[in-house]
């Protein structure tokens, strides 16, 4: 399927995926395209993000203008196809493992979208140290501060850290100090300080819930260095070398038939 997406492009090069002036150009009007075949390539793309996320934030980002696509839409478009086809072995490894942990990281680009001035929220859950879970999520209103936009992405991370949580229970499976992280030590305060004050009293109520559970030692946050900020991959467009220290780190690997036999010897000795 992708093979075939990537044959019909008439790119000349092989380009990676976005960086910062990509997404600066996508919100240059120039002529539209087929709309269609545009929406097309998107709906194929999506398909793929259940798998391979490192292709999550360059999706969502091109999905955006799916309303009135133009040859800039669409030149980035291909340009993920592009990296897909020097990419098609790469996917996620889920070895066996003794030791059951539930962690989370939670990341925003605060004002990322040039068009709305919304920030982005991402958030990725690991079961046994395994990539289980990942979001990247345009945030519904715009936050004037990078704290309030991290607030806000602790509080959906917390939402799906629940949900499991619940789930795992019906399994016999029962977590309480389910560590999260985040870069941001102003929107951890927030998350523990239960005194409600100005800087935060633009934030809807609905977010507020994550104090409940922080009191109640259900989830413990901790701050963690942008450099190791896992969830940075699904916020903002990155060069190459820290895409692929990321890709690493949440375990995606190259699936050739040679390294799926040394992962295989690996697992059965």
């Amino acid at each position: 399927m992708v093979n075939n997406q990537v044959n019909e492009t008439n790119l000349k090069e092989k380009r990676s995926l976005l960086n910062k002036s990509d997404c600066r150009v996508l919100l240059k009007e120039e002529k539209a395209v087929d709309l269609s075949h545009y929406r097309g390539m998107i709906d194929t793309l999506l398909y793929l993000t259940a798998s391979r996320h490192d292709l999550q934030f360059a999706i969502c980002m091109c999905a955006r203008y799916q309303a009135r696509p133009t040859e800039k839409h669409a030149h980035a478009v291909k340009r993920i196809f592009w990296y897909l086809r020097g990419t098609v072995n790469q996917g996620l490894w889920y070895p066996n493992d003794s030791s059951i942990t539930l962690t989370a990281f939670a990341d925003a680009d605060h004002a990322g979208c040039q068009d709305t001035r919304r920030s982005t929220s991402s958030s990725l859950q690991f079961l046994r140290n395994r990539l289980i879970s990942w979001s990247s999520k345009k945030q519904k209103s715009v936050v004037i501060s990078s704290t309030e936009a991290e607030y806000i992405a602790l509080s959906g991370c917390c939402a799906q850290i629940l949900w499991m949580r619940s789930q795992l229970t019906d399994y016999g499976i029962g977590f309480n100090k389910i560590p999260m992280y985040c870069d941001n030590k102003s929107a951890i305060f927030l998350c523990c300080n239960n005194v409600q004050h100005s800087r935060s009293k633009d934030i809807d109520i609905r977010y507020h819930f994550i104090k409940e559970h922080v009191e109640n030692v259900v989830i413990e946050l901790y701050f963690v260095n942008m450099e190791y900020q896992l969830a940075d991959i699904f916020t903002k467009a990155l060069g190459r070398e820290r895409i692929e220290f990321l890709i690493h780190k949440l375990g995606m690997q190259s699936f050739t038939p040679e390294s799926l036999k040394q992962l295989t010897d690996e697992v059965d000795e």
